[in-house]
């Protein structure tokens, strides 16, 4: 087992979102580790509502056929050369994980679902950046095509969350500034300052 090299909160605050990867893949053992310690995320009911399709290696050469139908509109009517720019932002990554969760008819069930696999992904995100792997949550419009969901084996009664791309970076991403505590917080109770 890997010796952990960042401390949670140098993981949350060093984590950045990679959208150019350098190419390299990333290897299936790895993503089934990080998947492995991800899921011992808080879940209501220890309802486990996730479930993943994952397309490493040769798969996920298998799986960019696929994203060319869907990830770029109109891709047989392209020039090689355009296709290949609109693929760049799916080819670079290494590998993808495919997050999907069960659409519970009862709504606290279904929101309680989401947010468990929402911290999920995060858990799959700090993992990945303590391996020295970028990833990048997309929502691309086509999550929801049927075809799309019928060609990866999705269920009716199911939805994917997120297009989860893994892959390697030759740099990192700059921070971005997140909105300081005075704007985002209120205290509750009496505020007044002590006599």
């Amino acid at each position: 087992m890997n010796e952990q090299a960042l401390s949670v909160r140098e993981a949350i605050r060093t984590r950045r979102s990679i959208k150019n990867f350098n190419g390299q893949p990333v290897d299936q053992e790895n993503i089934e580790e990080i998947l492995e310690d991800a899921v011992w995320a808080p879940n209501h009911g220890n309802r486990n509502p996730w479930r993943f399709i994952v397309a490493a290696g040769k798969q996920y050469s298998e799986f960019l056929d696929v994203l060319r139908e869907y990830g770029v509109p109109k891709w047989n009517e392209l020039s090689a050369e355009d296709l290949e720019k609109q693929m760049k932002k799916f080819t670079n990554a290494g590998a993808v994980a495919m997050v999907i969760v069960p659409e519970d008819a009862r709504q606290k069930e279904r929101l309680e679902d989401f947010a468990a696999a929402s911290t999920c992904i995060q858990n799959i995100q700090l993992l990945a950046w303590d391996k020295g792997i970028g990833t990048c949550w997309k929502t691309p419009a086509f999550l929801d095509n049927p075809k799309f969901r019928e060609d990866l084996g999705v269920q009716p009664g199911e939805r994917i969350i997120s297009m989860l791309q893994f892959g390697y970076y030759d740099e990192i991403p700059k921070a971005r500034p997140r909105k300081p505590l005075e704007e985002i917080v209120t205290y509750y109770g009496s505020n007044s300052e002590e006599e």
